[in-house]
């Protein structure tokens, strides 16, 4: 690289990705607090797990419905707009959810979270390719999904001690927790909007060359990507290759999902308490060994060029972890629910590797917003089909075994489907 182009990417990278990290970390933590909420939730408002399962995954329709559309629209109107406004929406919408003391509530303000964040992810997928070269990807999704397991760390302490204000202004924990975090993302949404750049001309902290040189680089990429054909999402060649990919990522991420919301019961029962702060820090230390896996596991994929194997070996330690998420003893458990959480989350960055390359404008906003709403059927299924495997055996290690099933079926898809996007290997 460059010493020119390299000074622009480390510029970039400085100022972009830390407020982006933020970002994601409200908008996982507001999409997967009601795991932390769960026992308290359920016991004060009479609901069961089918309920409760199908209220988790209601998110993920809306979101598979609107994202292509909401992709599209952050195209015409740009990120800083778009992204802010919808940051705001889902902030209050969150909030709304202290009030969901029914069935019918619960479903339908998970329903509209769901539409209010159909944008985010793709979104700034599709921003970060418009701001760095194929040469820094990896390593910048990488920075990205740290954002997945902070929500965790952060989220985990932060959600427990607000459960434990029970009873405080006459308001339920979980009723605080919705409230609080809901609010945070309101802020920050707002700030968002102020301060995110739209494009690189608003980019007032790079030096014209700087800023040429990026922009010749990208350039350069998306004239390489017209070179081998058209770049339509419709007529490209690439849209089978894309359709699989988004099979793979269903597959992953109904099997993140169904660790994701039943971590904090997990751990819980392990340890033998309620969801407070104890079991919200305990609940950190999976995500804890996923944020490190976000940081190695893109560095060991570039420096070997071996991209799908990586992934495919990342995926596998997810599916071993998750099988021994189940285990009665603490000890192995909690090891379990490490190996999944840092298996699933290294595997990701890679991932948006191969989609992020293969299109440009928006050709690649579609096909991105395409991988991920077939992602959010996965995550749809998740909680859904936990609970029916669970129950047809009377075993949770059912539920475990389904999961980790997918995770391995996602394992062998991706080795096959990762060398159709030659210029990301």
């Amino acid at each position: 690289m460059a010493p020119l182009l390299a000074t622009a990417v480390r510029k970039a990278a400085r100022r972009l990705v830390p407020l982006l990290l933020i970002l994601y970390i409200l908008a996982f933590l507001d999409r997967v607090n009601i795991g932390y909420a769960k026992q308290a939730f359920l016991r004060d408002t009479g609901l069961g797990e089918k309920a409760y399962a199908f209220g988790a995954g209601v998110f993920f329709v809306a979101y598979a419905l609107l994202e292509i559309p909401s992709n599209l629209i952050l195209c015409r109107v740009g990120a800083r707009a778009w992204i802010g406004t919808t940051m705001i929406a889902w902030g209050l919408i969150s909030a709304a959810t202290m009030f969901a003391w029914s069935g019918p509530a619960f479903c339908s303000l998970r329903f509209l979270l769901g539409a209010a964040e159909a944008g985010f992810f793709p979104g700034m997928i599709w921003y970060m390719g418009s701001w760095f070269p194929a040469s820094a990807r990896g390593r910048i999704f990488g920075m990205f999904y740290f954002g997945a397991p902070l929500a965790q760390i952060v989220g985990g302490p932060l959600s427990g001690l607000l459960l434990d204000m029970n009873g405080h202004g006459a308001l339920r924990g979980w009723q605080w927790m919705f409230l609080v975090e809901g609010a945070l993302a309101v802020v920050v949404g707002a700030w968002a909007c102020a301060s995110m750049p739209g494009s690189m001309a608003d980019a007032s902290w790079l030096s014209p060359g700087e800023r040429g040189a990026l922009q010749a680089e990208l350039d350069d990429e998306e004239r390489t990507r017209d070179s081998g054909g058209p770049v339509g999402f419709r007529s490209s060649p690439l849209r089978g290759p894309v359709l699989r990919l988004g099979i793979v990522y269903a597959l992953i991420q109904m099997s993140f999902y169904g660790v994701a919301f039943y971590l904090p019961s997990q751990v819980s029962g392990l340890l033998g308490r309620d969801i407070g702060f104890i079991v919200g820090l305990v609940s950190a230390v999976p995500w804890i060994c996923a944020l490190a896996a976000a940081y190695v596991v893109p560095i060991v994929a570039a420096r070997t060029g071996h991209a799908g194997a990586t992934a495919c070996a990342s995926l596998a330690v997810g599916a071993l972890g998750i099988a021994f998420s189940s285990s009665l003893h603490p000890g192995l458990g909690l090891a379990g629910l490490c190996l999944a959480a840092a298996g699933l989350i290294g595997a990701q960055p890679i991932f948006w590797t191969f989609p992020a390359g293969a299109f440009s404008g928006s050709a690649a906003a579609m096909g991105i917003a395409l991988i991920n709403s077939l992602g959010a059927v996965g995550g749809f299924l998740a909680p859904n089909l936990k609970v029916l495997a669970e129950a047809a055996s009377g075993s949770p290690l059912a539920g475990s075994l389904t999961l980790a099933g997918a995770t391995v079926l996602a394992a062998i898809l991706i080795l096959r489907v990762a060398p159709l996007f030659p210029r990301n290997q």
